[in-house]
């Protein structure tokens, strides 16, 4: 339901048929569905492989401040997703070397990996589970976007797959709360150069000592509305005469899984109740 891909009564849905033709977890499937439709499927089958892989990034115990220096450079400020994308496109870049004359040997490229502390044999498994999605997509004759994609448009296609777990800033505190009133953190070797804003989105959650955002976003409230328009929950509160728009008006509020979206929306009362506005 979440995904969209059945109704209220259960049957499959358009979408959910389409997911049920992709040999993919479903919730991966979902944000390929919506990167076709938002032009960002170049971009989202390369994070949705490197989710489905372990983080290529190495932190040993004993080197965990030069490991955090080296990978500094693949940090964004607002998206862990779109530092996976700087690291993707390093790591095609450094396959080259420095121009055409100086193509780095294999023994060369993995150095250079390990100098900067990535896994060589997970970006073996990140490069062959991408080409793995690659095939699916070409196999339904979907075309890649030859523009690269939006903060917007890329962010919107993982919101797809991943509405349980957006989050609302504590006003106060440093956490945030959750779908169906959970509390998480962010997690502490979050990949991000700043802190992210009020509303973001995890590509996962996880407990440890306490239940942890992984892999976070900065998003806006209006893109969850319109993505999880089929999840939101709206009441019409306090309708009231205005005599200038010579109409009962009411203030809409919007939630998602208990999360407020909006609140004071005003709306037209007799739409919802026209005996009641009489």
């Amino acid at each position: 339901a979440e995904l969209g891909a059945v109704g209220d009564d259960n049957e499959l849905t358009a979408i959910g048929q389409s997911l049920s033709r992709l040999p993919l977890d479903p919730r991966v499937g979902r944000m390929i569905l919506s990167a076709r439709e938002q032009n960002a499927l170049d971009e989202v089958l390369v994070i949705a492989a490197a989710l489905s892989v372990q983080d290529v990034r190495d932190r040993p115990i004993d080197k965990q401040a030069q490991a955090d220096q080296a990978h500094a450079k693949f940090d964004d400020e607002k998206s862990e997703f779109v530092g996976t994308l700087k690291l993707w496109k390093w790591l095609e870049d450094s396959k080259g070397g420095h121009g055409k004359d100086h193509k780095l040997s294999h023994r060369q490229y993995e150095n250079l990996l390990r100098e900067h502390f990535i896994n060589v044999r997970r970006v073996r498994e990140w490069r062959d589970t991408h080409s793995q999605l690659h095939t699916v997509v070409a196999e339904q004759g979907w075309k890649l976007n030859t523009t690269p994609a939006t903060y917007e448009q890329l962010h919107c296609a993982m919101l797809a797959g991943l509405l349980g777990n957006i989050g609302c800033k504590n006003d106060t505190e440093d956490w945030y709360l959750g779908a169906r009133g959970i509390k998480f953190h962010r997690h502490p070797g979050a990949n991000l150069s700043k802190k992210p804003g009020r509303w973001i989105v995890c590509a996962e959650l996880v407990e440890t000592a306490r239940l942890f955002g992984r892999g976070i976003a900065a998003i806006e409230p209006a893109w969850v509305e319109r993505v999880g328009a089929h999840l939101l929950k709206k009441q019409l509160l306090d309708p009231h005469w205005e005599k200038k728009a010579a109409r009962v008006s009411a203030l809409e509020r919007a939630t998602l899984y208990g999360l407020v979206l909006y609140s004071n929306r005003r709306a037209d009362y007799s739409r919802v109740d026209p005996v009641g506005a009489r």
